[in-house]
């Protein structure tokens, strides 16, 4: 039955673009962000921009960040105390210390390192009518997790359908 529903779906889709011809797009970009040591910065607009520039109308908005103490999270963009408070909690979830073995870069880097893997280094996001389909409330943040300003590469890869 998930398959009948799946397919009268799509079957749907296509009833509604027969009058227009449509093309199959892949995009990337790269995005350079800085950021100012421990903190979530929020950078959905950029998302919002690329999504724009590949003319996608509908799909999949693919991020990933390509780092291993940063991370990248879909959050409340309204009250700032929800991210304070996040912050908060997971640096006493993982605290900094004399507690691990990889210290090389810093009392803060392997505590970077568990918080990346307590969180995600990628996020999708469906695109529709040509826009990231978030929530009202929702932003698109990058976690930096070190104690230094760093500057982070995320990759945006977008694939959907676009109007010729």
């Amino acid at each position: 039955m998930a398959a009948t529903s799946s397919t009268e779906k799509t079957s749907t889709e296509k009833t509604s673009t027969e009058k227009t011809s449509t093309e199959t797009v892949h995009y990337q970009t790269v995005l350079r962000l800085p950021t100012h040591g421990k903190s979530l910065g929020r950078f959905t607009r950029k998302v919002q921009e690329a999504v724009k520039a590949s003319g996608v109308r509908t799909g999949m908005c693919s991020i990933f960040v390509r780092h291993t103490s940063a991370s990248l999270v879909i959050q409340e963009n309204a009250d700032p105390n929800v991210l304070a408070d996040m912050e908060t909690f997971l640096s006493k979830l993982v605290p900094e210390g004399n507690y691990y073995q990889h210290s090389d870069e810093g009392p803060d880097d392997m505590p970077a390192h568990i918080r990346t893997v307590l969180t995600h280094t990628s996020e999708q996001i469906p695109i529709m009518d040509g826009r990231l389909a978030l929530g009202t409330w929702q932003g698109i943040y990058l976690w930096e997790h070190r104690d230094r300003p760093q500057t982070r590469e995320v990759v945006i890869h977008i694939t959907g359908n676009s109007l010729l």
